[in-house]
């Protein structure tokens, strides 16, 4: 075997300690940023604004607090109640558009550009429907993650290979049964990456419908504290939001890990 053909061998261990120095040029790399916030914000920058120490410092009062815990409480709980309501009627509607020409040349266009459609142009229209009330940020939510959800449904249903369908039909299943034994099953890795993306669209949705109609949630917290010159106190709620995205991203990835093995190209070979 010549020099150019054999195989590259590592080291034991090697992979241990690329790990850990990764880690550490990660937590370095944080540190650093800290550092020029802070140093960048004691120079130049008002008291008022907020600083990592500051951060740090109100962290347990504003965690501990009623008002922060109601806000958390209604702004979360509003996105997993728009989420799930995005992820029943968009996996129905993305599916039916995926396996049916007609319907797909009916909505198509529509879901499109209702999609692309910023929600600050929407939020007028929903207020005048629902008014400035809970009920317009959920529906808010909703908006936000739905069209994620029905176009990565219908790729996934498109995508389903005919082998598969053929099978089914070679057995006799019934539409129903194809639908839910077959189309769905396979298209879930895009089924996965739409509700990826409709939980971070329905997050936002829910902070822009509460800065706009002022209701109570961490959207309305983050503004009231601004306008107050107590921005410490609203860079904590939003790293509550960004530790809700992180922490909705850790759960797919289990969910994936525990009911969805054959999902997962990246496992290492046991």
């Amino acid at each position: 075997m010549t020099s150019e053909s054999r195989p590259l061998t590592l080291a034991p261990g090697w992979g241990a300690a690329l790990l850990t120095s990764t880690a550490a040029a990660k937590l370095g790399a944080g540190a650093l940023l800290l550092g020029i916030w802070e140093t960048g914000v004691r120079a130049w920058a008002p008291a008022y604004v907020a600083r990592p120490t500051g951060v740090i410092a109100v962290l347990p009062s504003v965690l501990g607090s009623g008002a922060f815990l109601s806000a958390a409480a209604a702004t979360l709980g509003s996105v997993i109640e728009g989420l799930g309501i995005a992820l029943l009627l968009g996996i129905a509607m993305g599916i039916a558009m995926g396996r049916s020409f007609v319907v797909d040349r009916l909505l198509r266009y529509y879901v499109f550009g209702l999609f692309a459609m910023p929600m600050v142009a929407i939020l007028p229209l929903i207020t005048l429907w629902f008014g400035y009330t809970d009920g317009a940020r959920l529906a808010t939510t909703v908006f936000a993650a739905f069209f994620s959800i029905v176009l990565n449904a219908a790729d996934g249903a498109r995508a389903v290979p005919l082998e598969y369908l053929e099978v089914g039909r070679c057995f006799r299943a019934r539409r129903l049964r194809v639908l839910v034994d077959i189309v769905l099953p396979a298209s879930m890795p895009y089924l996965l990456a739409g509700i990826r993306l409709a939980a971070a669209r329905a997050l936002i949705g829910a902070v822009v419908a509460e800065f706009f109609i002022s209701v109570n949630g961490l959207g309305f917290f983050i503004l009231f504290n601004s306008r107050s010159f107590r921005h410490n106190q609203a860079i904590v709620a939003v790293l509550v939001l960004a530790g809700g995205g992180v922490g909705f991203e850790a759960l797919v990835n289990w969910v994936t890990r525990r009911y969805f093995p054959w999902y997962r190209r990246d496992e290492k070979p046991r």
